[in-house]
């Protein structure tokens, strides 16, 4: 699907279909997984223009990041909440945010130079701060937009650079039981992971770069990992790699509730497809949007239900872990 968009979402609001087109055609970028990378070029020069543009754009006031691991739901809850009729939705604009600081294409959609899985509010420049102003500004601008979410579940290791931009950010935590969300990573690797030329582009970003700085800057720097970096970097099943990269998001996730309690609100996906309503209902009272009833009823017919998956054999250096960051987030392992 095209920007995420089906009948039922065109049907229900069609000038937010409008918003995604917009939001999908000029302004997010196209990945090395996907089609259409030709568009890259002129999507960049849109950018460009609008960071360096002296007109003054919509202000971004109070904008909310989805964090979390992918393949955990948080793409259908940035669609969800792209129905609500102040929001405009950028999912995953990496080449906004390559733009703003050149070092965090943890991929390779863009660049294979050095890049950083953490970024600080040190590293945020006035400059980045100027540059994420506009063209998120531009964007709510050009979309009519009151309210920017932006999905980007990476963001997690960077909240204290988004914070740095955006000091009145709200940062939502999506969390979804270790084992579905691995068998997801694990078949979406599988899935639409290409062979180009002499690259491999899957889950694990080009030439497995995002592993690499995956087990270089996150698991050397973790207490209870650093001391089996070596079993670690051999690992090659997708399902290893995800449980790993699974911990450790949801272990940042947990720290950021602790030390930012009064901007960061914790989603269980289980609940969010079990329970909508009410679910979204504390959501929005948390990121301060007013309950609108065509999101209401779009929430109602779109989230559902996810029969669970079945347990996987986990390597064993990394099980006691699993199971001990699933018992964190209040799942039976």
């Amino acid at each position: 699907m095209i920007a995420q968009l089906n009948s039922d979402y065109i049907i229900t609001r069609p000038t937010k279909a409008i918003t995604r087109l917009i939001s999908y055609t000029l302004f997010e970028g196209r990945p090395v997984t996907t089609k259409g990378r030709w568009i890259n070029p002129i999507i960049f020069s849109i950018l460009k223009r609008a960071a360096r543009s002296s007109r003054r754009f919509t202000p971004v006031e109070k904008p909310i990041f989805i964090l979390g691991t992918g393949r955990s739901g948080t793409t259908i809850l940035g669609v969800v909440l792209s129905m609500h009729k102040d929001v405009g939705y950028l999912n995953e604009p990496k080449a906004m945010w390559h733009l703003i600081h050149p070092h965090e294409d943890i991929i390779g959609n863009y660049s294979l130079n050095h890049a950083k899985y953490r970024l600080t509010d040190e590293e945020a420049t006035d400059k980045m701060c100027q540059r994420a102003a506009q063209m998120f500004g531009a964007y709510l601008s050009v979309t009519g937009s009151k309210r920017l979410v932006d999905k980007y579940p990476e963001l997690i290791f960077r909240v204290d650079f988004v914070k740095a931009l955006f000091p009145d950010a709200r940062f939502i935590f999506l969390v979804r039981n270790g084992w579905d969300t691995c068998h997801s990573i694990a078949n979406w690797s599988k899935r639409l992971g290409v062979q180009v030329n002499d690259e491999n582009h899957d889950w694990w970003g080009v030439n497995d770069r995002k592993w690499k700085l995956i087990v270089d800057q996150l698991v050397t720097t973790d207490a209870d990992l650093k001391n089996i970096v070596e079993d670690v970097k051999n690992f090659d099943r997708h399902l290893d790699r995800a449980a790993l990269e699974w911990i450790l998001t949801m272990r940042e996730g947990l720290h950021l509730m602790q030390i930012l309690p009064d901007c960061t609100y914790k989603v269980h996906f289980e609940e969010l497809t079990s329970k909508p309503e009410e679910t979204l209902s504390a959501l929005c009272d948390f990121c301060e949007l007013p309950m609108d009833k065509t999101f209401q009823n779009y929430a109602r017919h779109t989230l559902n239900p996810v029969p669970p998956r079945e347990p996987f054999d986990l390597h064993p250096k990394i099980a006691p872990i699993f199971y001990d960051t699933m018992s964190s987030l209040g799942y039976n392992s």
